[in-house]
């Protein structure tokens, strides 16, 4: 398969990468220059879009790619990709799936209660009205262009460096408490594994939520990553007093538990990692977290 990624970062690299090692032909974008051949020097074929300009080779890829995953941030005037790009996607002939990678944020708050696929967007803040929209866009391309467009809502991402155990290692772990408060989280691992499954079952218009089996409260996830180390875990500190930046506080203005079902009953996805206890004890095997 010829696949093509806008946004090689963290979870879409992930997926390319695994893609690559199956013998797909992986291609996509990255920011800069600097970051473009260090993924082509792994064998990624990266172009740039972005603030360094854009790569004039991008075209060319497209023209021949049959998959698309979409992991670029919209901004205040729309998708970027699709602004840039939306005619020669459209004119892609191979072109059979298209990604892009969302957000639960897109639900807004619902006080802790449960909310599925069924449930209407109602984003609160800028970020996640900006995401709603360029879902929108996409499926409406999808539409009109006879491309089945898929869209993952994706919980709270962690992975390989990028966890609660990496934290306490680098002393930035805190547990900060707001009464009632949970969050839903995904493993980079799951998320390629929903993405495999969506190329093999392609749904046009499809909406999943690409979450955990278990909403939990921050700080208690924490406490279980200390308790794997054997070491103590950091203080709990209210909300009040834990100073986060305006973009870190509105995290915490949002509550909800996400259901997952219909990957598992449409896609017939079994999550690697269904809770963050198994998640952080195979992170843990690897060797994360304080020596």
């Amino acid at each position: 398969m010829n696949l093509f990624v806008f946004g090689l970062g963290f979870s879409a690299g992930y997926f390319a990468a695994r893609r690559g090692a199956r013998g797909d032909h992986v291609a996509g974008t990255v920011r800069t220059r600097e970051k473009a051949q260090t993924l082509s020097a792994r064998g990624i074929a990266a172009h740039v879009f972005g603030p360094d300009g854009r790569d004039g080779a991008i075209d060319a890829a497209l023209k021949d790619c049959e998959a698309l995953l979409i992991s670029v941030p919209p901004g205040t005037s729309g998708d970027p990709v699709l602004a840039a790009y939306g005619p020669r996607i459209a004119a892609a002939s191979h072109l059979r799936w298209i990604g892009y990678l969302s957000t639960i944020g897109v639900y807004g708050d619902h006080g802790g209660a449960w909310v599925d696929e069924r449930t209407p967007a109602t984003p609160t803040n800028a970020r996640s009205i900006e995401r709603a929209e360029a879902e929108r866009a996409w499926l409406s391309f999808g539409a009109q262009n006879t491309i089945a467009v898929q869209v993952f809502r994706l919980a709270g991402i962690y992975g390989p460096g990028r966890n609660q155990l990496a934290q306490l290692a680098n002393g930035t772990a805190r547990r900060i408490v707001k009464p009632g408060q949970v969050f839903n989280r995904i493993h980079v691992e799951d998320i390629a594994r929903v993405l495999d499954a969506s190329l093999t079952h392609p749904r046009a218009g499809a909406i999943y939520n690409v979450t955990d089996n278990e909403p939990a409260p921050a700080q208690d996830v924490v406490a279980h990553a200390a308790k794997l180390c054997g070491v103590t875990p950091p203080p709990e500190i209210s909300l009040d007093d834990a100073n986060l930046t305006a973009m870190g506080r509105s995290f915490y203005a949002e509550n909800k538990r996400v259901r997952n079902d219909l990957l598992r009953t449409e896609l017939g996805v079994t999550l690697a990692y269904p809770t963050y206890r198994e998640g952080l004890a195979a992170l843990r095997a690897l060797g994360e977290g304080p020596r």
